[in-house]
């Protein structure tokens, strides 16, 4: 894990270094639609996945630049336009004005995590790093809600929750509406519940300029040591579609962890790949996919991983997945 961090920090810097030094500034439209057409289609990782015509969206595009002049807004306007093709929640373009964003990969999804329902359970709770915990279920089951991979937490932390949950029948881990973060906390929180080290996926970066050139396959490992606190009672992963990026290899991760392990709710958001800059002419910067990531079958993670149980909230008076995960331990127990 730690080669493939290092390789991920150093990748941007070195492509946006270059870019800086070798891209000439210019305001024209057909030169930028022209050179991020370009920087997506040798640099991302995922344009044959997307399914898109690539080749028809530069005709479309370059035929479009011809006509909106110089207003700078239109051109953004126009470059968000073409990135949106591809749905994808990682693709950004950056201006002293603006920063586009997609929201085509989530919204025809159920919102599956409603704030008021969750303070029903969220009672007289405690923050223990960026892990916000309680009892649930007449203290019978721990709750963990993670809003951010990009808020921090310790193995001090995770200590004192399992301490708090020792008489507990199980955990439920709420990762709902989680957007991803620092890939280094996900394999962190996913260390207790792992009893020895899997290949629990693989990763790739782009390298060349094909749509299809990428380096050898490399495996990814789960790492007990990184908290050396266990627990093997019943785990339930909520999920749903905006648990993204980090988030979403923090889930794939949990699929291997063990047969105590169950992930209940909606289809994560994706985001497989890791994220990387590079400059335009005009000097706006356009984040993409240039490393792909992959489960431990090898199959492409990026569109988002089903439940083991799909479940929606369809109340308004409780929080039907809570409510699942709450039923799947209890029987876990009912059954001994």
């Amino acid at each position: 894990m730690k080669r493939l961090l290092n390789i991920l920090l150093i990748i941007p810097l070195l492509i946006s270094c270059k870019s800086k030094n070798e891209v000439e500034f210019s305001m024209d439209p057909v030169t930028n639609i022209e050179a991020l057409w370009q920087i997506i289609d040798t640099k991302y990782c995922y344009v044959e996945q997307k399914g898109v015509d690539w080749n028809a969206i530069h005709d479309e595009y370059i035929a479009k630049a011809k006509n909106i002049g110089s207003d700078q807004v239109k051109l953004f306007d126009l470059c968000a336009q073409m990135l949106d093709t591809l749905h994808d929640g990682h693709v950004n373009l950056y201006s002293s004005f603006d920063r586009s964003r997609n929201n085509a990969w989530y919204d025809s999804y159920p919102a599956n995590f409603d704030a008021n329902l969750q303070s029903l359970y969220l009672k007289d709770y405690r923050i223990a790093g960026g892990l916000y915990y309680c009892t649930i279920d007449n203290g019978n089951i721990g709750y963990i809600y993670y809003s951010s991979f990009s808020n921090s937490f310790s193995a001090a932390n995770i200590y004192w929750i399992f301490t708090a949950f020792k008489d507990c029948k199980g955990i439920i881990l709420d990762v709902r509406n989680n957007g991803g973060g620092d890939l280094t906390n996900a394999y962190k929180l996913a260390s207790p519940f792992f009893n020895e080290n899997k290949v629990v996926g693989y990763w790739q970066h782009k390298n060349g300029t094909g749509h299809n050139d990428f380096s050898d396959l490399e495996p990814l490992y789960s790492d007990t040591s990184l908290i050396p606190h266990k627990w093997f009672r019943p785990t339930i992963i909520l999920t749903n579609r905006h648990s993204y990026s980090a988030t979403n290899f923090f889930i794939n991760m949990m699929r291997y962890a063990g047969k105590h392990v169950a992930i209940v709710g909606g289809k994560s958001g994706g985001g497989g790949g890791m994220p990387m800059s590079y400059e335009m002419p005009c000097g706006w910067m356009v984040r993409f996919s240039s490393v792909r990531m992959l489960d431990a079958q090898k199959k492409n993670i990026e569109e988002g991983i089903n439940p083991h149980v799909l479940i929606d909230i369809t109340s308004t008076t409780q929080d039907d997945i809570i409510e699942q995960a709450i039923t799947i331990i209890n029987n876990a127990y009912y059954k001994k």
